[in-house]
This record gives C-alpha cells, sequence and structure tokens, in this order.
C-alpha cells in the first residue's frame, strides 16, 4: 500500500465510514467532512456504471474549492459471513495529468531529437535531446532564425532547404544526414523525418521534426561496405606491396587518419616463415597512408625496418593473433607514442591529438605476416569492439591477398631463376655465324613461360639454331623446357636433318603425354623451328613444328620471311615434317623468335608482323643493336607473354680455308692424300698439326677404302678448329671396339679417339660422313 495516494471505506449503503489523510490530501476535504455522508456527493460526474463490477477504473472528484481531480481508483469489495459485500474499500493513486500534458511530456523527454518550427524556420519548440545535442538550454533557442544557431555545413544546409521545401510544398520528407555533434564530441549519422503542422482551420502552422541518431546502423552499414569494397579493391595486382598499398587506400580516411603495413622480412623474400619469437619483433614498413598530405609523422621510411618492443601493440597482435587496442592514457598507448616520438621527431607536432589507435596481425593460412596499424586523431571517435571485428576481418582478406601474392613472386623468382639457368648463358664461338639474342620475361600475372633458344656447334664448322616454346606458364613449363632443350641437343649431336630431328621430338613429347606416372601433363605442347646452317656450302636447312617461320634479310634486299610448311605442333603425333632448304650470301640476317614477339591479346598479328618486317630492314652494323631496335619497335610497353629473339649473321668459309679431294678406292691412295694434307697445312701454316693430321688422313681413308663405297672424299677445314672429314657412299657406321692382343686390326679408330679433340660420324644423303677435330696449333 506504500504507492497508494489515497484510500477510502465505503459502506453498503453508499456511505463513507473511513476517509485517510491521503484522501484529505487529494481532495481538500476533512474526515469530519466526508465521514457519515454518501459517497455520491463527492464526484464530480455520475458514477461509471462497471465500477464496482471491474473493481476499478477512473472516477471524477470535486475537490473542497470546486476543480474537478481524475482519480484512477480501484474498489476491492468487503464480504459478510454469507458472502455478500458489506462494504467497500477504495484506493486511489495519483491523479491523472490531462491528455495534453502526457503529450507535452512525451515530446519534452523523447530519447530522439524533436523540434517545432514556425513556416519562416523560427524555433517555436525543441525537447531536451536537442538542448543536450547542441549544447544549449530550450531558452536560447526559442525564436531564433535555424541559421543563426548551427555552423555554415552541408548538413546545416540541406537541414535548411529541407525545412522550406515542407513548409513550401506541405509535405513531408524523411532522408539521412552525417554530421558531427559538437556536444558530444563525435560523429553522428541521423535518420531525420519532417512533416508540416496546421491550424485548425487547415492552414499551414509550421513545421515539426524527429531526428533519430542511427549512428550505429550506419557504421555497421559503412563497415559492410569497406569489406564489400575490400574485395574488389584489394588484391588487384599480384604485387606484395601494392597488396599493402591497396589496404592503406581503403583504410585512410574512412578508417583511419594514420595507417601503416609492416611485413616480417621473409615475406619479401623467398625464405620459409619463422617462429614468432616472445621478444621484439622486426617488421619492414612497406606501405603508409595519411589524411595529411606527404604522409606527415610516420617514424619509419618505406623500405625502413624497426624493432618493436614486446610490450607494443604492434608486438602484442603479432604475437597473440589478435586485433589490440589501445586508447590515449593508457600505459601501452602512452609507451609506444613516445617510442614513436624518439623515432621521428620531427613527427611529433603531426601526432598531437592522437587519441586510438589500433593494431592488428596480418595471418593467412595460419602463417603470421606482419601487421597493420591505425590510428585517430582529427577523428573524434575512438576505435572500439566492433572495430576491432572489422579489422580482423578485414585484414584477414588482405593476409590472403598479401600471401597469394608473395607466393606468385616466389613461384615467378623460382621458375625466372630455372628458366635462366636453362637458357645459354654464352654463345659458344664459332666462325658459321654471328649471334645476337633477346629474352624477356612476360609481365603478366600468368607467370614465366616457356621459350626458349639455343646455337649447337656442329661438325664440319656447321651450327643448329633452335627456338622453341612451351604451352602454359610457371615452373612446370620452365621445367618442360629444360626437357626439351636437352633433348634437341641431344638429337643434334646425332647430326639428323631438322625434320627427322622434329619427329624425334615430337616423339618424345607424346611420350611425357602418355605417361602413367600420373604428373598433370596438360603444359606438355609446344612448338619448336630447328635450322642448321653450313658456312661451307652456304646452305640453311630447317623446319618447323607449329612454329613461326623466320625473318629473311639479304644483302641488299627488303626483308622477307622464310616461305615453309610448319608441320603440327609437337605431341600432336602422326603427322610429318617438311624441311626447306635456302642457299644464303654471306652476310644475310636470319630472325628467329616466338610467337610472344608479334602475338598478344590487344594487338593485329599482320600489323605487328609487318612492324618486324620493317625493324628488320633498318641499317644496323651490330646484331646487338639491331636487336633493340626490334623490340622497341615491335613490342608493347610490357609484353604479356615470354619472347625469344635470335639473329643471326651468315658468314662463309672460302676455298682458303676448305680443301677438298676425291679419292679412288685404292689403297695407294692413302699415301697420296697424306701428301696432299702435308703440303696444304704447310701453305695454312699449321706445319705443327702435320703429324696427327697425316695418321688421322692415314686412318680414316684407309676405313673408307676399305669398309665404305666410292666416291669418297677427303676435306680439311681450317676454322676455330682444324677438321678433317672422309665420304663415302656407304651408310654403316663406325664405332670403338677394344681389340684383343693378337687382333690385326681394330685399333685405327681408337688411335683417332685418343690423338683429336672429338670426333664423331653423321649421316648424309649419299652416304656418311667421318670426322676429327684437333687444335689448332699456336696460342
Amino acid at each position: 500500500m506504500e504507492h497508494v495516494a489515497a484510500a477510502a471505506v465505503i459502506d453498503a449503503q453508499g456511505r463513507v465510514t473511513g476517509w485517510s489523510d491521503g484522501a484529505r490530501l487529494l481532495t481538500g476535504r476533512a474526515a469530519d467532512e466526508v465521514v457519515g455522508r454518501p459517497a455520491t456527493e463527492l464526484l464530480a460526474g455520475a458514477l461509471p456504471a462497471r465500477l464496482l463490477a471491474a473493481r476499478g477504473g477512473n472516477v471524477a472528484v470535486r475537490h473542497r474549492d470546486g476543480h474537478r481531480v481524475e482519480l484512477p481508483v480501484t474498489v476491492c469489495p468487503v464480504l459478510g459471513p454469507g458472502g455478500t459485500p458489506t462494504g467497500y474499500v477504495v484506493t486511489a493513486g495519483p491523479p491523472c495529468p490531462p491528455p495534453a500534458a502526457l503529450a507535452a511530456r512525451a515530446f519534452q523527454q523523447a530519447s530522439m531529437s524533436m523540434a517545432v518550427f514556425d513556416l519562416d524556420q523560427r524555433y517555436l519548440r525543441v525537447n531536451d535531446a536537442v538542448g543536450r545535442l547542441m549544447g544549449v538550454s530550450e531558452e536560447a533557442l526559442l525564436g531564433r532564425f535555424f541559421p543563426e544557431t548551427v555552423e555554415d555545413t552541408e548538413h546545416s544546409r540541406g537541414f535548411l532547404q529541407h525545412l522550406r521545401q515542407v513548409a513550401r510544398t506541405g509535405r513531408p520528407v524523411r532522408y539521412e544526414s552525417y554530421t558531427g555533434a559538437p556536444a558530444l564530441n563525435r560523429e553522428h549519422a541521423w535518420s531525420i523525418e519532417m512533416w508540416p503542422l496546421a491550424h485548425d482551420s487547415g492552414e499551414p502552422a509550421g513545421v515539426a521534426l524527429a531526428a533519430f541518431d542511427s549512428s550505429d546502423q550506419y557504421w555497421a552499414r559503412r563497415r559492410l561496405a569497406l569489406l564489400n569494397e575490400a574485395a574488389t579493391g584489394i588484391g588487384t595486382s599480384l604485387d606484395v606491396v601494392r597488396t599493402a598499398e591497396e589496404l592503406v587506400g581503403l583504410l585512410v580516411p574512412q578508417y583511419a587518419d594514420f595507417a601503416s603495413v609492416d611485413l616480417l622480412d621473409w615475406v619479401l623474400g623467398a625464405e620459409e616463415p619463422p617462429m614468432i619469437p616472445d621478444g621484439a619483433v622486426q617488421l619492414c614498413r612497406v606501405a603508409h597512408g595519411s589524411t595529411r598530405e606527404g604522409n606527415p609523422g610516420a617514424a619509419l621510411k618505406l623500405g625502413e625496418t624497426d624493432v618493436y618492443q614486446p610490450s607494443s601493440p604492434p608486438a602484442r597482435a603479432l604475437r597473440e593473433g589478435r586485433a589490440v587496442l589501445a586508447q590515449a592514457g593508457e600505459p601501452a598507448f602512452v609507451e609506444w607514442l613516445a617510442e614513436r616520438d624518439a623515432r621521428s621527431p620531427e613527427g611529433r607536432r603531426h601526432r598531437l591529438g592522437v587519441h586510438s589507435m589500433i593494431a592488428v596481425p596480418l595471418r593467412a593460412r595460419g602463417t603470421p605476416l606482419g601487421v597493420a596499424v591505425c590510428v585517430r586523431a582529427a577523428h573524434p571517435d575512438d576505435y572500439g569492439g566492433d572495430d576491432a571485428v572489422f579489422a580482423e576481418e578485414l585484414a584477414s582478406r588482405a593476409a590472403v591477398c598479401i600471401d597469394n601474392a608473395r607466393r606468385f613472386a616466389r613461384e615467378r623468382s623460382t621458375a625466372l631463376a630455372l628458366q635462366h639457368s636453362l637458357l645459354p648463358r654464352g654463345l659458344p664461338g664459332q666462325a658459321a655465324v654471328e649471334v645476337a639474342h633477346r629474352y624477356l620475361p612476360c609481365g603478366s600475372l600468368a607467370g614465366i613461360g616457356g621459350d626458349w633458344f639455343d646455337v649447337i656447334p656442329l661438325s664440319g664448322s656447321r651450327v643448329a639454331l633452335v627456338v622453341g616454346d612451351v604451352v602454359g606458364h610457371g615452373i612446370r613449363s620452365s621445367a618442360t623446357m629444360g626437357r626439351l632443350r636437352t633433348a634437341v641437343r641431344t638429337l643434334a649431336d646425332v647430326d639428323l636433318h631438322p625434320d627427322e630431328l622434329l619427329t624425334h621430338l615430337d616423339d618424345l613429347v607424346t611420350h611425357l603425354a602418355s605417361d602413367d606416372s600420373g604428373e598433370e601433363v596438360a603444359e606438355l605442347g609446344a612448338t619448336c623451328l630447328y635450322a642448321v646452317y653450313d658456312p661451307v656450302s652456304r646452305r640453311l636447312s630447317l623446319a618447323a613444328a607449329g612454329h613461326p617461320a623466320p625473318a629473311l634479310v639479304l644483302p641488299g634486299r627488303e626483308p622477307e620471311f622464310v616461305t615453309m610448311t610448319a608441320g603440327p605442333p609437337l605431341g600432336v603425333g602422326g603427322l610429318p615434317f617438311e624441311a626447306a632448304e635456302l642457299e644464303l650470301p654471306e652476310g644475310s640476317v636470319v630472325a628467329l623468335y616466338t610467337d610472344g614477339l608479334v602475338e598478344d591479346r590487344g594487338r593485329d598479328v599482320d600489323h605487328a608482323t609487318e612492324e618486324l618486317r620493317r625493324a628488320l630492314g633498318a641499317p644496323a652494323d651490330l646484331l646487338e643493336a639491331l636487336s633493340d631496335d626490334v623490340l622497341k619497335a615491335v613490342l608493347p610497353g610490357q609484353p604479356t607473354d615470354d619472347v625469344a629473339l635470335l639473329l643471326v649473321r651468315t658468314r662463309a668459309l672460302g676455298a682458303d680455308r676448305v680443301a677438298t679431294w676425291d679419292v679412288r678406292p685404292d689403297p695407294a691412295e692413302v699415301a697420296t692424300c697424306r701428301q696432299a694434307a702435308t703440303e696444304c697445312l704447310a701453305a695454312w701454316g699449321l706445319e705443327e698439326a702435320a703429324f696427327v693430321t697425316e695418321l688421322v688422313v692415314s686412318e680414316l681413308v684407309t676405313n673408307a677404302i676399305r669398309y665404305g663405297a666410292p666416291p669418297i672424299q677427303l676435306r680439311l677445314i681450317r676454322d676455330r678448329a682444324l677438321i678433317c672429314e672422309v665420304s663415302d657412299a656407304s651408310s654403316t657406321s663406325p664405332h670403338l671396339r677394344r681389340a684383343h692382343a693378337y687382333d690385326e686390326g681394330g685399333r685405327g679408330l681408337l688411335l683417332v679417339a685418343q690423338l683429336t679433340q672429338r670426333w664423331g660420324s653423321r649421316q648424309t644423303a649419299g652416304g656418311k660422313t667421318i670426322w676429327a677435330e684437333q687444335p689448332l696449333p699456336g696460342p
């Protein structure tokens, strides 16, 4: 009964028999004025019909001074022995305020900001929430013009515009706005609704508004929008530093006034991730950004490393694997800021006002990569729990992109190192051709391709020229390229014709593609062009497997492309390769290249091919300069595929360096050949080589007469080495064997192998050729 304001007791006849002091206070009537009188005399109106049945309701009582008092009453019957009411106990609470008063209180005490303006945008009424928001009392606002009470901002101008619109049109509006709240020292988002007010006659009277603080919803939407923006704005390139810069660009200025990304050293290199130490952590600054131009206040320059102490927020975030918040006044924050100031005293003034920071680890696939730090100074709100959750989600997405970039960079560097190790570092010097070459790895995200080139010295001063392209990119393509290059060198050593060599190479690729080892072989397709140039006959033989035909520049003529039949790419199998043969004058330039030079997604192949033809026609004494000119004229800024270019200028070995004799199939001719060879060496000034040469000529000519078939020919070539060749019409190739003690023969080739630098045999169109090389005497 402690909340009961008044009580009265009424008997069965409706007379008052009891009257409390609370009743006296509510009605102004003392007990002696009321007790014994009918209760109905106290009423200001008729008694509600259902008052007793409903056990309560609202009753109007006449106060002693005559005014009407509305009371909510509760009726409790007093029962006699038979259960019939013998009286009633009536209790009443405080008097009910009038509806207008309740509405006024609802307006004044509403949690949202509410105000009423006249048609000239002057304040008529504001509630308490508006006063708290603006930091002034209601009396200070009433009657004033709205623009006089606020700063001239985009928000206030829009607010005034909407007030005038409602006053002019009489139609309500609803919109959202974002602005600061000076009294609350924080930024707010508002959902504002304005509606017109009218007199009883319908004439416009003013404009009412209600503004709901939707800051929490606004920031939740902003955080979600930032995460969506991160999905498309971070990781656009597989570059670690660029990805870190994209993260900073997303954070500043929407989420932080200053942000930085520091990575562990191993992320920028090729080492495996180390264990995170429990003590200090060394990190490298890769990106930072600020709302102030020039990134003032940054304690580190880009590329510099710093050691973070164990208690610092970045080190804790990295060690604990979660976001760490620090606010102004906290020991960790003060220590961190002091350490930053000591590191960069000139940036201290730019860090004045810093009041909140958050450090969040960058972790991908369970591996720590670094830490991102966000700082607020001009932004009035401190970082909170929701910001920590958002930062961790954003950092996890960015970390995956950084790790992808790191993995790509590592694979690319591995593939590039593998490819460079497989490509020829220095082409061997020989008299047949002058060579210049260029190799450019692609700059696309696909990775290093499988383009290669090679120059292989052959017997008889001939040279093999090779360019090839393995389908695909990455380490697998580079490894496949190495296997094919080794296979080409092996087959070239057998001295096969170009079309035969490609046939064997095609069989190899087909065999690798059908390997049952379970290895993926989708990238084993390849193209190749193989050519052999003979400086003695000045003939170029070449065949292609799905590869672009080379360009040819004859002395004094315009560049042209060699007309040839390009066979299918390697690995197709079952289709023949056709060889073409050209006779070239000395000084001809042959350009072999891969398709990356002329083919590109954004370029017309015919146009690029014509640019190549024109570039090759430019006068150039040095092939090195011509190579650079070709790349500048034909290639775009950054090729999307690997490019290999091999330029060759042919030379010829004249009669002064080649001597040839026809040999009759008569053993007596051996002595004649020895004599002729000795005289030739004397004419060349190579008398010191005469002894070995006589033995080699004697053995090779004897074998050709004894085991070969006519016609037989002896040839000496003076190149970088002295070459002795004996040809006959037999296709049977000799081989080394160890002669037993009583064998009469079998020691000749063994003697040749011991006396010369190298020797071998090759098949020709008319039989075979046995050759041996020995170094030239002298320095």
